[in-house]
């Protein structure tokens, strides 16, 4: 069975090497509305072990990627580029950029910025991050999409230890 990549208009277009266990969202319309094109829940923080399953499916939806900027506090080690199918993208990394925020540049000057879903996050915060990320026109900026999701789980979990979630 493939793991399913954003909403099904998507799936003829995104390779299935980059489809590992739903991990990431794109806004279905590609408008710029929202604040986010996306989100991602990488498997790593190693950029040369993360980031080429995230090239190959970028490039056929939003043009060929040619840049990384990433946030410097989320990414350990920090390499200067990767390689994939044979292209060296280049990788930078910004102290001002916060670890919650990927910025892809390709080729004809379009831009994707996807929120980061930290790899250790609990599989339905993950989700509904990635989710939110996605939504056509959402207005919730990277670092803050995290911490509500994270938010959400972390007063349902103390509800429910208090007994306020019980009918």
């Amino acid at each position: 069975m493939i793991a399913r990549v954003g909403p099904p208009d998507l799936m003829g277009l995104i390779p299935a090497s980059a489809q590992r266990d739903e991990r990431l969202r794109i806004e279905p319309t590609h408008t710029t509305a929202g604040m986010l094109d996306g989100g991602w829940w990488p498997h790593s923080t190693d950029p040369a072990e993360a980031l080429p399953g995230l090239v190959l499916a970028i490039d056929p939806i939003r043009g060929p990627v040619v840049r990384f900027v990433l946030g410097a506090g989320g990414w350990n080690p920090h390499p200067e580029h990767i390689h994939v199918g044979g292209r060296r993208i280049e990788v930078a990394y910004s102290a001002s950029q916060p670890a919650s925020l990927l910025t892809a540049r390709c080729a004809g000057g379009r831009r994707v910025d996807l929120l980061v879903v930290a790899p250790c996050t609990p599989r339905d915060v993950a989700a509904r991050s990635l989710l939110r990320a996605a939504q056509t026109g959402n207005r919730v900026a990277a670092p803050l999409s995290y911490a509500r999701a994270a938010d959400t789980r972390e007063a349902r979990s103390a509800r429910d230890h208090d007994g306020a979630g019980a009918p």
